[in-house]
């Protein structure tokens, strides 16, 4: 079979077959290993190696948007009442998709060449080279193509990839059932902990750690963390599960001036994060410190417990330097594997690209109106904590004695004592967090001849943001909505950008556009330009930095006026008397 296409930041966990097999597609194969021992299952909760396959979802890449039907590609024969989610890929549920169970009815493709086994057991392997081997194929393409309903010239042009996610099919609670890594962490959280408790080995551990990048892409970070360790819910959704086929080699990566891993704004109120790990239990008796330390400052979180072979998310919540500035965070702990033991932090300053002044003789004759920006939000964010209770379980320890009577006789007495042999039952708390953003432009009030929300261009509009951040959490784990920046497109909502004056904070924020310069009466409007054609002006706004332990949460929102004739057909010129 010839290969002609490239992975990029597509790194897959397998362990090497004795014999390998040469690797014949082009680029950096981000080889490592990685899985584990699959434990004892049985008959109403198991999972057999090869009952697996990959859903293939086609992303353009400009915008990081699904532009196909999620396919199921697997090599078994699928009961009709399987329990599935449907089809929603990894990027649908970060843009904001739900779980919505589904009994029966699932649609899937049994592959004309045999897919390669993609999730690792321990009696059972799979070899990295021979899976990226099979997604380079041209046939193997040509059928992916063929399937989404895209060309395969327009699929293998450079402008697409594919997003691949493992899938597990699996008996749990006696029903069969189909899921992705992204589904079984978000089907454990409605359970609160259920499926790990039962699958732990197939569904927080060798499914997720089946695929994951190498190389930040499509939105998604890099894994740093351990290939054999079970990993937590909120890893999953973040950073597994998923590997990535490019079809044009990356451009090299424009020179930077630092190896910023975070960027933060100045004055800001934000939230870093790491992930600590551990091969044993660490209990309440000898709990866990982690420390951060930035800027002469030490913040230690205590009283950190998390059960055997298990992970969770460690914090602070801390304000930027009010200049810009790089800054290093160092991290530590007492117990466990942290994800990062440094973090280098970019500190930008907002502020730097406002509008130039428009003028009455302002033109633009090649103008051609923007297609609305569709920037990656990040609208729920999900996260947990471990905390552990002690389960008493009073064994009584014998211990026998013998009383002789003298007489040759006598009798047995137990002297023994009662012992708590009992054990730590851990708990997990989930909790979770969305933002929500309403957006509203208008004339400004000063504009003498608008209607409603129609005007005539070179006149200035008002514009405002109300946020509303919905979480179940304490005020320790999240911040409101602080920033929010307004792109116009007269600038290709780009060159140039507005920022607002956040009016309120909190977790009902609201934002309002700081006053213009150039406005006589220092106005809180963005001036549209008078050559503007007629029609609809709709400014796009990006509201950022609510802070959670699971990064920060963003939601882009946008609203329109009419634009009719200009300021100028509202001059009477007389002759003078």
């Amino acid at each position: 079979m010839r290969r002609l296409f490239n992975i990029l930041g597509f790194f897959i966990i397998a362990c090497m077959l004795s014999t390998t097999t040469p690797a014949f597609a082009t680029g950096d194969g981000n080889i490592d290993n990685g899985g584990g021992d699959m434990g004892q299952g049985n008959s109403q909760n198991k999972w057999s190696p090869g009952d697996d396959g990959v859903r293939i979802t086609v992303i353009r890449a400009s915008d990081e948007m699904p532009v196909s039907t999620p396919m199921d590609y697997t090599n078994k024969t699928i009961p009709e009442n399987l329990l599935h989610f449907g089809k929603v890929s990894k990027i649908h549920y970060r843009n904001g998709a739900n779980l919505a169970p589904k009994n029966g009815g699932y649609i899937y493709i049994k592959a004309k060449q045999p897919i390669p086994k993609i999730i690792s057991s321990g009696s059972s392997t799979s070899n990295i080279e021979v899976i990226k081997s099979y997604f380079t194929d041209e046939q193997v393409i040509r059928s992916i193509a063929s399937s989404s309903g895209i060309d395969f010239d327009t699929l293998t042009n450079g402008n697409y990839r594919l997003l691949l996610e493992p899938i597990a099919y699996f008996t749990f609670q006696g029903s069969k059932v189909g899921m992705t890594a992204h589904e079984a962490a978000l089907y454990d959280q409605v359970l609160s902990g259920g499926l790990r408790s039962k699958m732990v080995s197939l569904t927080h551990q060798n499914l997720p750690l089946a695929m994951f990048l190498e190389k930040p892409d499509l939105g998604f970070p890099a894994w740093s963390g351990s290939s054999s360790d079970r990993v937590s819910n909120a890893q999953i959704i973040s950073s597994l599960g998923l590997g990535i086929v490019r079809f044009k080699e990356l451009p090299p990566p424009p020179p930077v001036e630092s190896d910023a891993e975070y960027e933060y704004r100045t004055d800001t109120e934000v939230i870093t994060s790491v992930f600590l790990s551990t091969g044993e239990q660490i209990t309440p008796e000898d709990p866990a410190q982690v420390t951060f330390s930035v800027m002469g400052s030490s913040y230690t979180v205590t009283d950190i417990v998390i059960p055997e072979g298990d992970s969770q998310v460690v914090w602070f919540k801390w304000r930027t330097p009010r200049t810009p500035q790089m800054v290093t965070i160092h991290v530590s702990t007492s117990q466990g594997r942290l994800s990062q033991h440094t973090i280098q932090a970019n500190i930008v300053d907002l502020d730097q690209n406002p509008p130039p002044n428009p003028t009455a003789t302002d033109r633009n004759d090649s103008f051609k109106l923007p297609t609305l920006p569709s920037h990656p939000q990040k609208t729920t964010a999900s996260w947990g904590v471990w905390s552990a209770s002690w389960h008493a379980n009073w064994v009584w320890i014998s211990n026998w004695v013998w009383h002789g009577t003298g007489d040759g006789g006598g009798y047995w007495v137990d002297h023994g004592h009662w012992e708590d042999q009992g054990w730590w039952d851990y708990h997990w708390t989930s909790y979770i967090a969305s933002l929500s953003a309403t957006h509203t432009v208008k004339p400004d009030d000063k504009v003498p001849t608008a209607s409603g929300k129609t005007m005539k261009s070179g006149y200035g509009i008002q514009m405002s943001v109300k946020t509303s951040l919905a979480s179940n959490a304490p005020v320790s784990h999240i911040t409101g909505a602080q920033h929010a920046v307004a792109y116009f497109p007269e600038f290709q909502y780009s060159t140039y950008w507005r920022l607002y004056d956040r009016i309120t904070g909190g977790y009902q924020a609201a934002f309002e556009l700081k006053p213009n310069k150039y406005s006589t009466y220092n106005r809180r409007v963005h001036f549209t330009p008078i050559w503007f054609p007629d029609g609809i002006y709709e400014p796009y706004t990006e509201i950022i930095d609510a802070w959670t332990p699971d990064g920060m949460l963003q939601v882009n929102v946008s609203d329109q006026i009419l634009i009719k004739e200009n300021l100028f057909s509202d001059w009477h010129i007389a002759p003078k008397k």
